[in-house]
């Protein structure tokens, strides 16, 4: 033992000025670094290192060490007790990441309460849901650009244009809106608040942007629209690798270095760019309001749907989309052609009648209220629940309500919508639709061959052919069927790129599926 050891952690805690040799040398040089910007440590040092650090500087300074600090708390196995080897409660870190790979061991413990301080009983199975929902559809939309880019040859330095249609300037909105976000939290040191905005927008991405454009990437050759989508999509392909660098730096990494094969990117990691800051004058507040409208009647509309038990491919007359805020019902305007394709619905129609379709209750604010109304609040709550729907519209845009002894205003009162009975309506807190949900012959005919395109673009791929490949295709079916494929042949050639069909007997080599109940055989080939 070397017997001028006075104490491990006050050793530790005099770091700041030891590392130095201060005050003997380097004073201008700790005084520029003191106190440190942040320091990171776990629960279990609260009496060791962040005790002495802190009373050795209030000590001499009469301050802090440090300006901020991210605590870890402790991770246990999944049963609560401490991870140990003779019990063999875990799975040991290498053979999760040969599994899952370090991104999504990474994030799980970012995404948890662990950078607050708080425990964490670590199960297996949160790494496979980090993968599932955030890895995966990043990583799926990276090879889904990559995938058309290489057919058509599409490059950044010679294809690039940026245009007006609305989706592309919704997501390049929304990134700014995250990297905003992202840049905001990270300073603050609030790393829980991050990863959940990533997930946000990689849904955004992959389950919305790029759903509602894959048409876009599926025209011939390069026209205008086109390039708009491609650049749009590269770009923002490449803005989220470099967000997502600190927290998954093996796949962003990938992911750029792959795009840097097109070329128009310089440097040879993304861990050599600099950390993206948000573009302003690409940000659309009002827009990305519109869009999460769209995206709550879409929703809606697909819960009326299976209300009514209508499949998604059976297209329907029309939809009416209710809101008393007309600039609302302008903005989702702009955006009806995404609502039709989605919901397959011919026709929408817009109202602000409410009362007609829906009625507004209130329920308190509770973490408000109660503080605001102390005793009473037991009372009052009756009474908030009994409000008229009149009184709540106005609530609603902005007056102050008068309750008794108090003024109710902003985030005093939760608001509900309700669908009146009758009305065949359905609401959600912010949005109401009502959707007619009756049928007529055409409109099943038009299902049916939807279901048909289905089952192409299903033996498409099971036959591993390209996304352009033209197709000759033999068939075989009910009369009903053919009669359906006869009507809506041009429709289903379109979408399916049929060159050429034949009406056979089917064989062995063909693939039968059933529809609604009728057979449908086929056997593809490529041209």
């Amino acid at each position: 033992r070397i017997p001028d050891v006075l104490d491990c952690w006050f050793e530790s805690g005099s770091m700041p000025y030891a590392q130095l040799h201060y005050p003997f040398e380097n004073k201008d040089v700790f005084e520029k670094g003191f106190p440190a910007e942040f320091i990171a440590e776990g629960l279990d040092q609260t009496r060791g290192w962040f005790y002495t650090l802190t009373v050795l500087s209030a000590a001499l300074y009469d301050k802090p060490a440090f300006k901020n600090v991210i605590v870890n708390g402790i991770v246990l196995a999944k049963d609560g007790r401490k991870m140990s080897k003779r019990l063999k409660n875990y799975t040991a870190p290498d053979e999760l990441m040969e599994q899952y790979g370090a991104d999504a061991l990474r994030l799980t413990l970012i995404n948890s309460g662990l950078v607050k301080a708080e425990e964490l009983r670590f199960a297996d199975d949160g790494l496979k849901e980090m993968t599932r929902r955030v890895l995966l559809p990043w990583y799926n939309s990276f090879k889904f650009f990559m995938t058309y880019a290489e057919v058509d040859g599409w490059s950044p330095k010679k294809h690039s244009l940026q245009g007006e249609n609305i989706l592309d300037r919704w997501i390049l909105s929304k990134l700014q809106t995250l990297t905003s976000e992202v840049n905001r939290e990270m300073e603050s040191y609030r790393l829980y608040n991050v990863v959940p905005a990533l997930f946000s927008f990689i849904e955004d991405l992959t389950n919305w942007y790029i759903r509602l454009n894959r048409r876009r990437f599926w025209e011939e050759g390069l026209p205008d629209t086109k390039r708009e989508a491609y650049s749009t999509l590269y770009s923002t392909l490449v803005q989220v690798s470099q967000l997502m660098a600190p927290f998954t730096p093996f796949l962003a990494d990938y992911t750029f270095k792959e795009m840097k094969k097109l070329g128009g990117l310089s440097k040879d990691s993304v861990h050599l760019e600099s950390y993206p800051e948000a573009i302003l004058k690409l940000k659309d507040s009002k827009l990305e309001i519109a869009v999460s409208k769209m995206q709550q009647v879409i929703e809606l509309g697909r819960q009326k749907r299976l209300q009514e038990q209508i499949k998604i491919k059976t297209p329907l007359r029309s939809i009416t989309v209710i809101h008393q805020d007309q600039e609302i019902l302008d903005g989702l305007k702009k955006l009806e052609e995404y609502i039709q394709g989605e919901l397959n619905i011919k026709s929408i129609l817009y109202s602000k009648d409410e009362h007609k379709f829906i009625r507004l209750t209130s329920k308190p604010n509770s973490p408000i209220l109660g503080k605001k109304m102390g005793k009473d609040f037991g009372m009052m709550r009756a009474q908030i629940e009994k409000i008229s729907s009149q009184d709540l519209i106005r609530f609603e845009n902005g007056e102050t309500l008068t309750l008794g002894a108090y003024q109710l205003s902003g985030d005093d009162l939760l608001l509900f919508r309700e669908a009146l009975p009758g009305s065949h309506a359905v609401s959600n807190k912010f949005m109401t639709i009502s959707m007619d949900c009756v049928l007529d012959q055409n409109l099943i005919d038009e299902g049916l061959a939807r279901e048909m395109i289905n089952r192409i673009q299903k033996n498409r791929k099971d036959s591993k052919l390209n996304v352009s490949d033209r197709i000759k295709i033999e068939l075989d079916s009910s009369d009903k069927l053919k009669a359906v494929f006869l009507k809506h042949l041009t429709y289903i050639s379109q979408e399916t790129l049929i060159a050429q069909h034949d009406w056979v007997s089917k064989n062995h080599q063909f693939t039968e599926y059933e529809i609604e109940g009728d057979f449908f055989a086929l056997k593809i080939s490529k041209l």
